[in-house]
């Protein structure tokens, strides 16, 4: 009995059944960790913004490996308070419970990298509120409401470029600079409830977003100013959003995880 016992805890996925959400899910690095929540056992809604097809095509690949469904897509711009409540509300209301997990990856950069003084207002208020908006109320509804059981999770995302200060990325960098401070104050603030809030902050990672309006030269910096001498990819980051998602990292709580191969 002991042996059968133990053969079925070995078996048991490390989040298996978990409902998580993951905003900004439909591609790119918020794709990766979807899909890698779903591996691990989870049970995942897949937030977009505006792509259909795409957001389809990952609750595809996550539901065509069983008959049961394990993911749902679920549109909401996470900039406006009514529709990531309705988010949660549909979150509750696919798995028939609390979600254990809330990943804020959604966001958005000025791809003309302009300087401070030739951002417009309108792309400044656009990158507040996707970036640091976005991210406030996801995380505001998040404490009230994911599942108070010690695996409770949220895991907000921040950038490398909140350490480097570099030129031409104001705006972007003052949001997700926003986010950090955020994220160690919530982890605070939930003090008693075992639930822990961190922030992955990657370096240059090759997805549409970095390498929309990327110059070559853009693009070789980066690679050249990194000690592993290439981008990141998406793959690096999932797992580390899988560690912070499980049972195994609840000592690590208010915490900015630079994942960037040294760039910084």
């Amino acid at each position: 009995m002991a042996a059968e016992s133990s053969a079925q805890s070995s078996s048991t996925l490390p989040l298996q059944d978990r409902v998580a959400i993951v905003t900004g899910a439909s591609r790119g690095i918020g794709k990766e960790i979807a899909l890698h929540l779903a591996s691990l056992g989870a049970k995942v809604v897949i937030n977009y913004t505006s792509n259909a097809t795409l957001a389809q095509e990952v609750v595809n690949q996550i539901n065509c490996h069983g008959p049961d469904t394990r993911a749902v897509a679920v549109q909401a711009d996470v900039s406006d308070p009514a529709q990531v409540e309705a988010l949660f509300n549909a979150a509750e209301e696919a798995f028939h419970a609390q979600p254990h997990v809330v990943v804020t990856n959604a966001g958005i950069i000025d791809p003309k990298y302009p300087s401070i003084a030739e951002t417009t207002v309108e792309n400044f208020d656009n990158i507040i509120g996707v970036n640091l908006k976005g991210t406030f109320l996801c995380c505001k509804e998040a404490a009230k409401r994911i599942k108070r059981d010690g695996g409770g999770r949220i895991i907000t995302f921040s950038s490398s470029l909140a350490a480097v200060f570099r030129p031409g990325f104001g705006a972007y960098t003052a949001s997700k600079a926003a986010v950090e401070a955020m994220t160690k104050i919530l982890a605070k603030e939930l003090k008693g409830t075992r639930i822990t809030a961190n922030c992955v902050a990657p370096g240059p990672v090759a997805t549409e977003l970095f390498f929309s309006g990327a110059t070559e030269e853009h693009i070789q910096g980066s690679i050249s100013a990194s000690p592993m001498q290439r981008l990141g990819e998406p793959k690096d980051i999932a797992p580390l959003v899988g560690f912070l998602a499980g049972d195994s990292s609840e000592w690590v709580n208010g915490q900015i995880i630079r994942a960037n191969g040294g760039f910084v």
